[in-house]
């Protein structure tokens, strides 16, 4: 999700992404783990993702 992206959503649909995003990372990174995926950027690219997500959360709750 890219920070534009973000910063538009509502705080409920940064909550469900966030959810959605954390268990897709979890079964590709088991995935990953069981056999080599074919494009292992894209385990760094969904954990910044969540980041990015986390980051948003946090500024929200503490403003």
């Amino acid at each position: 999700m890219k920070q534009a992206q973000i910063n538009e959503a509502t705080t409920v649909e940064l909550q469900e992404e966030f959810a959605s995003a954390k268990k897709l990372y979890s079964d590709l990174k088991m995935a990953h783990t069981i056999s080599p995926l074919e494009n292992p950027i894209q385990l760094r690219n969904h954990r910044r993702s969540i980041a990015r997500i986390a980051t948003e959360l946090t500024k929200r709750d503490v403003q």
